[in-house]
């Protein structure tokens, strides 16, 4: 039940009674769409005091209202809007008002389930330690000094808790006072641009095939961006990128997305030599660095270039989305000294500061082990679901598909040779309410032609035992000759 504010509602017709005053600025709410159908009207008194008349006139207003049948009365609770008008509008404006081509009420179209199976990017949300969680939620719901202003840098107990998790996990060299909470890592990705990207020639280095959503941030602040080729197997072209000066660049190490190749050690010194010798800084998305099932990750970048010696050049950015769950939207970056206050500046500009309740809860949730318990369940468990998936896929498709992503994150890619287009088996999967990424999602409008068709397969949120029925679907779309099934 929508209560209903009074808000604006005033009488304006000076040449009728205050009574059918009333009922005419309430009546235009109602014919308007302005008010919710079935929602709750204010009481008497409190429409009386509020727009400065009797009890009485308001009675008579709602009761003439109740005939006319815009609104209906309700023993022991009230005043409501009709869920349904009548059938003839009376009089709003001077003239008789016509029933609208289009319902006035403005119905919600259902929006699609961004979690169905094979979607990429969601996590194994069931798997959530949900009561553990609420519980350091209810810890801080009631405090008071989190309801106040707050540091835009975000929270002193989880910055240093994050310090103390990348430190061991990632030997990522940091304190708390080298991090800045954000909403998510897109903010993060952000403000690491803002705070890089000084002048109007400047240019942002991005993977491709590589993070849309990071083009789609560099596309609204305006930046120039030059397209790095990353390779099945391979990974990325290291040539062309020794042989740029691009101002920022942008990787994912440990699991580039989407084609799942991984920096060893040598390459990242490497990364790390050109960004000082041209003065550039590098963005290391860390994604997925949680999850590797053949082998131990490789060191963070942002931690060897300190084993060097020499001031960082590299922002560090990480998020919650993937080892947790998508709706916390909680991110961090690890920023060198000398673009710390800037970076601040920038977040202050942009949103201020981050949501404090569930910083605090985030915080005790790593401090007391609950994250690292969390992440190691989690990594046995999606090792398991990515060899179902790699077994049923041979099953189903023989060599008719190859899975060329590394044995690691939340994803598999996939390639495969023919006539069948990538476009065409996404959308007959999406009939079937499945989700898979074509390739083309992750590309560049300038992205060079491929002798091959891929796609994208997201196993976090697919049960291990609906695997097999759902691959066996997508045999069914990807074998089938009707384009339309």
């Amino acid at each position: 039940m929508a209560l209903i504010d009074i808000g604006d509602l005033c009488i304006t017709e000076a040449s009728v009674s205050k009574q059918e005053g009333l009922q005419r600025a309430i009546r235009i709410k109602i014919v308007k769409g302005l008010w919710v159908r079935g929602g709750k009207l204010p009481s008497t008194r409190k429409m009386a005091e509020a727009m400065k008349l009797s009890r009485n006139t308001v009675i008579y207003a709602y009761e003439q209202l109740v005939a006319e049948g815009y609104i209906e009365s309700r023993q022991g609770s009230g005043f409501y809007v009709v869920p349904k008008l009548p059938d003839h509008y009376l009089q709003v404006s001077g003239t008789q008002a016509k029933r609208p081509n289009v319902q006035t009420k403005i119905i919600d179209k259902p929006l699609p389930d961004l979690n169905r199976p094979f979607s990429p990017g969601v996590p194994d949300l069931a798997q959530f330690p949900h009561t553990k969680w609420q519980r350091f939620v209810s810890r801080h719901s009631a405090s008071n000094n989190l309801m106040g202003a707050q540091p835009i840098e975000g929270s002193l107990a989880l910055r240093r808790a994050i310090a103390d998790y990348l430190r061991a996990s990632r030997s990522v060299h940091c304190s708390a006072s080298d991090i800045i909470i954000t909403q998510g890592a897109q903010q993060a990705l952000t403000i690491s641009l803002m705070a890089t990207m000084n002048n109007q020639d400047d240019q942002v280095g991005i993977e491709q095939p590589g993070y849309t959503q990071l083009r789609k941030i560099i596309s609204l602040l305006g930046y120039q961006s030059q397209a790095f080729p990353v390779r099945p197997a391979t990974g990325l072209d290291f040539d062309r990128v020794t042989a740029s000066a691009v101002k920022t660049l942008y990787i994912t190490p440990s699991n580039q997305y989407p084609l799942g190749t991984t920096l060893n050690t040598e390459q990242r010194l490497e990364l790390i030599a050109w960004a000082k010798q041209h003065q550039s800084w590098i963005i290391e998305d860390d994604y997925d660095s949680e999850f590797q099932f053949t082998h131990q990750p490789y060191p963070s970048l942002q931690g060897l270039a300190d084993t060097l010696g020499e001031p960082s050049r590299v922002l560090y950015v990480g998020s919650f989305s993937k080892i947790m769950f998508n709706g916390l939207r909680l991110g961090y970056m690890v920023v060198p000294k000398t673009l710390y206050d800037r970076c601040l500046m920038i977040k202050e500009a942009l949103t201020g500061n981050t949501p404090s309740h569930t910083q605090a809860a985030l915080a005790d949730f790593i401090a007391e082990g609950e994250l690292l318990r969390h992440i190691r369940k989690m990594r046995r468990v999606y090792n398991e679901k990515y060899q179902r998936l790699a077994l049923s896929l041979h099953t189903y498709f023989g060599d008719d598909i190859e899975v060329i992503s590394q044995a690691a994150g939340l994803h598999v890619t996939l390639r495969w040779y023919g006539q069948l287009s990538e476009q065409t088996w996404a959308e007959r999967a999406l009939n079937k309410n499945i989700v898979i990424r074509p390739m083309t999602y992750y590309e560049t409008a300038q992205a060079p032609a491929r002798d091959w068709q891929g796609a994208v397969l997201g196993f976090g949120n697919i049960a291990l035992d609906s695997i097999d029925e759902a691959v066996s679907v997508l045999a069914e779309c990807f074998y089938s000759k009707d384009a339309h099934k």
